[in-house]
């Protein structure tokens, strides 16, 4: 085997790991919040000018141009909807996840990745118990209604957004789902 199929297998190896990784995170923080749920897993392609909209609103652009939505449900009844994005932390990615009822509203949010090495205190379950109950219509103003950290401003600020951008998302898909 030459050097560059070497790499590139090591490459495919370490992304699948990584990915699992994600992946398993998000199962095990669903299962927390619903007794033996069946998941449906759809990656979720983004409307061009709903996504534009959006972007606008929030001052705050999705990741790709799409995202992975998991759909959650108790004998074959639809309980929720649980959203994974991106945002950009300082200079790296922070994936999270917001967990939706069938209404919109937040049930729960979790950070699935942070990559930073400082303000990692916006995956404490703590701080992102303030997200549960909200929706789009609600305020996400650091300061105000969500809590600042002292040293994790970027990623505050960039969580708080996506969380919200992904609210408003849900509130003009949830019945395309």
């Amino acid at each position: 085997m030459n050097k560059n199929k070497i790499i590139f297998s090591l490459f495919l190896f370490a992304c699948l790991l990584y990915a699992s990784g994600i992946k398993d995170r998000a199962f095990e923080i669903i299962n927390k919040n619903y007794n033996s749920p069946k998941i449906e897993i759809e990656k979720f392609q983004l409307n061009k000018s709903l996504k534009e909209k959006i972007e606008l609103e929030v001052r705050q652009r999705f990741y790709q141009d799409y995202i992975y939505v998991y759909k959650i449900k108790i004998d074959d009844k639809e309980e929720g909807f649980a959203f994974i994005d991106n945002v950009l932390g300082k200079s790296m990615p922070i994936t999270f996840m917001v967990i939706f009822d069938k209404k919109g509203d937040i049930k729960s949010s979790a950070i699935l990745k942070y990559r930073e090495p400082y303000g990692g205190a916006v995956s404490s379950e703590d701080w992102q118990s303030q997200f549960k109950g909200k929706n789009y219509k609600s305020s996400y103003s650091v300061g105000d209604e969500i809590s600042a950290i002292s040293g994790a401003t970027i990623s505050v600020n960039s969580v708080s957004m996506g969380i919200k951008k992904l609210a408003i998302l849900f509130s003009h898909i949830k019945n395309d789902l």
